[in-house]
């Protein structure tokens, strides 16, 4: 046998680790490694999704049995290479239901229409607001009274970095 070279055939044999199927060496960033060792140990953050639905209002007997195992990834990221998280801060987007704290997923491929929640940078400032047009022009405009709609024009240096999808939120 050579010097530093496997033997063909070494190791465990083909489907006998902790997967149960066939393996590849795959080289990863040192400074990832325990973060992808955690993301393998739960099967890629995948959770119970009960079949039942839970009353909003007056108490239900719950099913005994999970309908499918939910991937979050799945359900809240539509489009993982245009997608990116963002904490939201601020009272202006209540009405919402976005609330301080609130995490924001944001999907950078989707169009931003009028009516859509949006994350936008004006004058390099990020805010979350909801896109409104009116026969006046274009706005970006809170769901909270206490704050005035801001008009997109030439004067400001609006971006629209992307649209809101989903709202991670504490309870």
């Amino acid at each position: 046998m050579g010097s530093g070279g496997a033997r063909k055939g070494a190791g465990r044999p083909k489907g006998q680790g902790k997967y149960k199927e066939p393996t590849k060496p795959v080289r990863i960033p040192e400074s990832m490694i325990t973060d992808v060792m955690k993301y393998l140990s739960v099967k890629g953050y995948r959770l119970p999704l009960y079949a039942s639905t839970v009353q909003a209002g007056f108490p239900s007997p719950a099913d005994d049995y999970i309908e499918e195992q939910l991937d979050l990834n799945k359900h809240l990221i539509k489009h993982p290479a245009a997608t990116f998280f963002v904490r939201a801060a601020g009272d202006s987007m209540v009405g919402a239901g976005i609330h301080s704290g609130d995490i924001l997923v944001v999907d950078r491929s989707l169009e931003p229409k009028p009516g859509k929640v949006v994350i936008a940078a004006i004058d390099g400032q990020l805010t979350v607001k909801r896109l409104s047009q009116t026969s006046k022009g274009l706005y970006l405009k809170a769901e909270n009274d206490q704050y005035k709609p801001i008009k997109i024009n030439e004067i400001n240096d609006v971006i629209i970095w992307g649209v809101v999808t989903s709202v991670v939120h504490k309870v």
